[in-house]
């Protein structure tokens, strides 16, 4: 029987700090079938692993990620905003985490998101693509984005790659994004999913965004969604379990 997989987001984000390697971890420890994070790129030109554009909110500094180097990104404190006990953790680089899922034996699904609907960064698709080729054969990677042009550059790039939309209004679920490109994954907000067509009607998986609460959950249980991305994979994972019987 097909279940729900069960992707965490930015990690265990509701039980450690966002988009870190203690967050990563942790998804680890709890058997998610996946891991979401996002990617931006440093001033040196580094794939780096944090949601903003700026470090303003998850971190001990301040400004834009495009603005510092790798080394600067290092300094900071990504921990203590969640909690003290998490001082310690960093920024990641893509290549970190990649190394940490290998180590780990993940064999799931890692969805990568590449922010560039704000800033478009120069080659991020090409080195985002470049880190990841040497993973392809132990777990599975799919690229999502809500900018249209970075897609159709991941797919210019290595045809074979998957690739997602992002959207979160209505109307945004496009089949294709011009060019021959077609959309292989809808990554939708959770408050929209009653305005897409029926479920078994969807010719791609839907994986939604981001499931938190209990009855969020069961709706996509019960309706046998393809995967929920959420900040708590541990809990998702028992309600799976009672739901679903997996």
């Amino acid at each position: 029987m097909a279940y729900t997989k069960i992707i965490a987001h930015r990690g265990s984000r509701g039980t450690r700090p966002e988009n870190t390697l203690e967050a990563f971890q942790e998804a680890l420890k709890v058997a998610s079938d996946g891991i979401e994070l996002d990617v931006h790129l440093s001033k040196d030109g580094e794939v780096v692993v944090i949601h903003d554009e700026t470090v303003d909110r998850t971190t001990s500094g301040k400004g834009y990620i495009k603005d510092m180097t790798l080394q600067q990104l290092k300094e900071l404190d990504a921990g203590s905003w969640f909690d003290p006990k998490y001082s310690d953790a960093r920024i990641p680089t893509l290549q970190e985490v990649l190394n940490l899922l290998a180590d780990n034996h993940f064999t799931g699904v890692l969805n990568i998101e590449l922010k560039t609907d704000v800033f478009q960064y120069p080659a991020i698709e090409e080195k985002v693509l470049a880190l990841a080729e040497p993973y392809l054969a132990q777990f599975s990677v799919i690229y999502s984005s809500f900018h249209y042009e970075t897609l159709k550059r991941i797919k210019a790039l290595r045809g074979e790659s998957e690739i997602a939309l992002l959207f979160s209004k209505k109307g945004k679920q496009q089949m294709n994004l011009g060019e021959g490109i077609a959309v292989e994954g809808w990554h939708p907000k959770f408050s929209i999913l009653r305005s897409l067509p029926p479920f078994e009607q969807s010719k791609i998986p839907l994986r939604v965004w981001t499931v938190n609460r209990k009855v969020e959950m069961q709706v996509c249980l019960r309706k046998n969604i393809d995967s929920m991305i959420t900040d708590y994979p541990e809990r998702a994972l028992q309600m799976r379990k009672v739901i679903q019987g997996v």
